[in-house]
C-alpha cells in the first residue's frame, strides 16, 4: 500500500486533482441529506447481524452519490455499501459509505459521517469524509496533503502512551469471536489516559489525521470504512498499517492507524494482549 512507485503511475495517468474535487462534492452531498433528515428518519431495518442497521438515509445518500458519481466519472468503479459494486472499465474504484455511522444516526447521536474513496489496483489515493455535526469536511489526495475545512492538517505530536488518547471500535462479529477488541480496549485503557469508542470508522480516522486523537485500531471493518480515512491519515503524516504487525491492505479489514512517535510502543502493547474468554460476557 502507498507505494512511491503508484503515485508516479497514477499522476501520469489520472487527473488527481479533478477527482479529489469530486471526492468533497460527493461527501457534501452526504452532509446535506444527513442535516435535513436527522431526526426525522423513516425507516430503520436490521441487515441480519445484530447492530447492523440500514435507514432510508442510508439509501438516499448513496444513490444520489452513485448517481453523481456516474454522471462525473462514468468510467470508474463503485463500490457502495448498501448495494455493492458496479464495475467499470478503469483500475480506479470509488468506494462509498454513505452514513457512517447508521446506530448513532439512529439514535440521535451526533457522531457520523459519509466517507468517499478512491483506490487504484487496491490502493488508497484520495477521499473526503464529511462530519456534518461538526460542520467538518475532510480530504486528501496521495502526495498533495491533508486538509479538514481547507487548512492543512497533521497528526499529532504525542510521543508516549502514558500521553496519549486513542480511539477503537468493535465489529459486527464480536458478539461471535474472541478477536473482538474488548480485552485490549481494557488494557489500553490503563496505558493512556484514555480509549474513545465512538462508533464511526471514517470519523475516527479523520480525527487521527487531525490530532484530536493520538491513535486508532480495529478490525472486521470493511473498504468503504477505509478506503477516505486511510490516505487522510496518510497525507496527514500519519502512519496507518495492519494490527498488531504487518503493512496495510484494505482487504484485511484492519487498521492501525496513529502518530508515527506512538506506532513502535503502540503496535508493543497491542501484542501484549489475550483476547478475553467469551465465557465472561456470554
Amino acid at each position: 500500500m502507498f507505494e512511491d512507485q503508484n503515485l508516479i503511475e497514477i499522476n501520469a495517468e489520472i487527473d488527481l486533482t479533478n477527482l479529489t474535487k469530486i471526492a468533497k462534492e460527493c461527501a457534501l452531498i452526504g452532509n446535506e441529506i444527513l442535516i435535513k433528515n436527522y431526526n426525522k428518519i423513516q425507516t430503520i431495518n436490521s441487515k441480519g447481524r445484530k447492530g447492523d442497521l440500514v435507514t432510508n438515509v442510508d439509501l438516499e445518500v448513496e444513490e444520489k452519490i452513485k448517481n453523481y458519481l456516474s454522471f462525473k466519472t462514468p468510467d470508474i468503479s463503485i463500490h457502495a455499501e448498501e448495494s455493492g459494486k458496479l464495475i467499470k472499465s478503469s483500475e480506479l474504484t470509488w468506494c462509498i459509505d454513505p452514513l457512517d455511522g447508521t446506530t448513532n444516526y439512529s439514535h440521535g447521536y451526533p457522531f457520523f459521517g459519509t466517507s468517499i474513496g478512491l483506490i487504484y489496483k487496491n490502493n488508497p489515493i484520495l477521499g473526503s469524509i464529511s462530519v456534518p455535526y461538526l460542520s467538518e469536511l475532510y480530504s486528501a489526495c496521495i502526495g498533495k496533503g491533508s486538509y479538514c475545512n481547507d487548512k492543512k492538517i497533521m497528526v499529532s505530536d504525542t510521543n508516549t502512551l502514558t500521553d496519549s488518547l486513542l480511539v477503537t471500535g468493535f465489529s459486527y462479529d464480536r458478539f461471535d469471536t474472541e478477536d473482538n477488541n474488548y480485552a485490549e480496549f481494557c488494557y489500553l485503557t490503563h496505558k493512556t489516559r484514555g480509549v474513545r469508542r465512538g462508533g464511526a470508522a471514517a470519523v475516527d480516522l479523520a480525527f487521527v489525521a487531525s490530532g484530536k486523537v493520538d491513535g486508532y485500531w480495529e478490525r472486521g471493518l470493511e473498504i468503504w470504512d477505509l478506503a477516505a480515512g486511510a490516505i487522510i491519515v496518510k497525507e496527514a503524516g500519519g502512519t496507518v498499517s495492519d494490527y498488531p504487525n504487518g503493512e496495510f491492505n484494505l482487504s484485511t479489514g484492519r487498521i492501525l492507524a496513529c502518530s508515527p512517535r506512538l506506532e513502535e510502543e503502540l503496535k508493543l502493547e497491542l501484542s501484549k494482549v489475550t483476547p478475553l474468554n467469551r465465557q465472561l460476557y456470554t
